[in-house]
């Protein structure tokens, strides 16, 4: 296995939107479209890949511009087809196309996912146990896994399936827009986001209000958090509830946010509210390097509490604020990870936070005049 997250979109059955979508993969950077026919690849530039995928098993006279070759599993005469074909084009890679119905194929796929430059996988069956036999079975493997997907729901699945997932996905193209929500599949799981250390101005005891602790369906780290603060340009990384306290046990899924007004970051980099989250949410999880993933909300707990406000200027002069429980045991994070108990930051001291160069409406980045204060 690689670890790639390649995108291989299907264009066999586009029909008319065929040059709209290819296009549309060129600018998206998929990595490869996959035909049955090497005309298919006539004028594409050399950035995307080329896949000729044939599960009749049978060879073309010419392979065109195809830099992959991928075959069914092959009978005694096919292979040795195929190491012909393999010293004639020595700049292709040859693959092998399995398709998974019950466990003799499942093991045909565990052998191509060992053996192989490229195994394309695929599996009938809804339930995602088998690919994780595969990926498990090929664990120490140097070929590439891509795997047959459905939709773009399952896309997502795939590339996260025993946390690893597939080196890559195959989607059919129905229509434009499936090459860009290919991409956002394989780009959502993880990526990074700019932090800078914030000066604490001020610290001040606000009164009650409402909080919202996020419990989420994943274990943090204990240099990761969640994004959070009243304003949409500026917000500081609060830490989950992975550190010991003295009178209560770690919940290591648990962030307790803040005021149920504050902004935090999902999917794309749109805000929600606090208050908007649900079960079944997702928020973007952030560690003090700045790497982020998505995970799901299980469960917002909110409830009456003190609250204490933070002022905090950044580099820039842009000012940060962010309203918590008053209380020692809610922490933010600080450089190299440091973790500080809110209630007993002072003026001068150093946490972290992100800096959103946009305004918001409805939580969608906008270009616009929006006055915070």
């Amino acid at each position: 296995m690689t670890g790639n997250r390649l995108c291989w979109l299907d264009i066999r059955a586009a029909g008319e939107a065929t040059a709209a979508i290819v296009e549309e993969a060129v600018h998206q950077g998929l990595d490869a479209v996959v035909a049955s026919d090497p005309a298919a690849f006539a004028g594409l530039p050399p950035t995307l890949g080329k896949v000729l995928l044939l599960p009749g098993g049978e060879l073309p006279d010419h392979l065109g511009e195809a830099d992959t070759v991928v075959l069914p599993d092959p009978s005694p005469e096919r292979a040795a087809h195929r190491a012909a074909q393999r010293a004639a084009h020595p700049g292709v890679r040859f693959g092998r196309y399995v398709e998974i119905v019950d466990a003799p194929s499942l093991a045909e796929a565990c052998t191509a996912a060992r053996e192989e430059e490229v195994a394309v996988l695929d599996f009938r069956d809804p339930t995602k146990i088998p690919l994780e036999i595969v990926l498990a079975a090929a664990a120490e493997a140097e070929g590439t896994i891509v795997t047959v997907a459905h939709d773009v729901t399952e896309a997502e699945i795939l590339f996260g399936v025993l946390e690893v997932g597939s080196d890559g996905v195959l989607m059919a193209a129905r229509s434009v827009g499936d090459a860009t929500a290919l991409r956002r599949a394989a780009t959502g799981q993880h990526g990074e986001i700019p932090l800078v250390e914030l000066e604490v101005t001020r610290t001040q005891h606000v009164g009650m209000g409402e909080r919202a602790c996020v419990d989420t369906c994943t274990y943090f780290g204990q240099d990761e958090g969640i994004l959070v603060g009243s304003h949409s340009k500026g917000m500081v990384l609060c830490v989950s509830e992975t550190h010991p306290l003295p009178y209560m046990p770690t919940r290591p899924f648990r962030v307790n946010a803040g005021a149920i007004h504050s902004y935090t970051v999902a999917a794309d980099g749109r805000t929600h509210y606090l208050s908007e989250l649900e079960a079944g949410s997702k928020v973007l999880a952030v560690n003090t390097k700045g790497q982020t993933r998505l995970v799901t909300v299980g469960r917002v707990k909110i409830e009456t509490r003190p609250l204490i406000s933070i002022d905090a200027v950044a580099p820039n002069g842009q000012m940060v604020n962010l309203i918590l429980q008053d209380d020692w045991h809610v922490r933010v994070l600080g450089p190299d990870a440091v973790v500080l108990n809110s209630t007993e930051l002072q003026p001068g001291d150093r946490i972290l936070g992100h800096l959103p160069t946009a305004d918001r409406h409805v939580g969608y980045p906008i270009e616009e005049f929006c006055r915070e204060q």
